[in-house]
């Protein structure tokens, strides 16, 4: 096994967690789950591949990530959602990386995105590189509640195999994660008290959707392009007005 800690956040995950778990059990050397108050059978799961389960219950996104890598035993972390999976490939991948003597601090892993069976490869959604591996001591995200950005000191390297990412169950599913993430976004809004117009959410609404489906050719994947452009727009649209319901409020729920 390697000096690799894979932190993975759970909540309620016992649909994901059992094949993500596998797919890194019996490499690393440390699998860290911070459990964010599971009420299903999620932590069961979990026993049956590692003993280090921290409970801790999620307030900010950004701060509840930085908790997590901090806690880990080993200098190199790769950070899993319980919804990913890495392939072999890269495991090979990131075991020559980090064994070498590196010059990076980090290294972005693509990620092929489902929605259900379909793997979704225009409108942006692949290689869609994410800075999923990198040094604890020189890796910290952004502590805000939604979209929170992460932050790296340089050099930066860039693998090329793919972590698995079973983002959507269903296009039922995806439109519940957008009802739940606009939300999210609103609320960000309003507690930064950002000036926001409808002119220029009306924009942004169009931009989104043209951008997604011509300009990173979404009409590619079809059906699956079409709806995946109809979100991007829709995203905006929709944070804007949840948005202004709370300025008319004064207050979140």
């Amino acid at each position: 096994m390697i000096k690799l800690s894979v932190v993975v956040l759970t909540r309620n995950e016992e649909r994901n967690i059992r094949e993500c778990l596998k797919s890194v059990a019996g490499w690393a050397d440390e699998i860290l789950v911070i459990d964010d108050e599971s009420t299903d059978n999620t932590l069961n799961i979990v026993k049956e591949y590692t003993d280090r389960i921290i409970k801790r219950k999620m307030d900010v996104e950004g701060r509840h990530r930085n908790f997590a890598y901090a806690q880990a035993r080993n200098l190199w972390v790769l950070s899993l959602d319980a919804d990913e999976r890495a392939t072999e490939e890269l495991k090979v991948e990131i075991e020559k990386a980090i064994s070498d003597k590196t010059q990076f601090n980090g290294f972005t892993i693509p990620r092929r995105n489902f929605i259900g069976k379909y793997w979704v490869k225009y409108g942006g959604w692949y290689p869609s590189p994410q800075l999923k591996l990198f040094r604890k001591d020189k890796f910290r995200y952004e502590e805000v509640g939604v979209h929170p950005r992460a932050f790296m000191d340089e050099p930066c390297g860039h693998l090329k195999s793919d972590i698995i990412h079973y983002s959507y169950r269903s296009l039922e599913d995806f439109f519940a994660k957008l009802n739940n993430q606009t939300t999210r976004e609103a609320g960000k809004w309003f507690d930064q008290k950002k000036p926001m117009r409808l002119g220029r959410f009306l924009w942004r609404t169009y931009d989104r959707f043209m951008r997604t489906y011509f300009g990173r050719k979404g009409y590619k994947d079809g059906f699956f392009g079409f709806v995946v452009a109809f979100n991007a727009g829709l995203y905006q649209f929709i944070s804007y007005l949840k948005y202004r319901e709370l300025v008319r409020r004064g207050k979140k729920q």
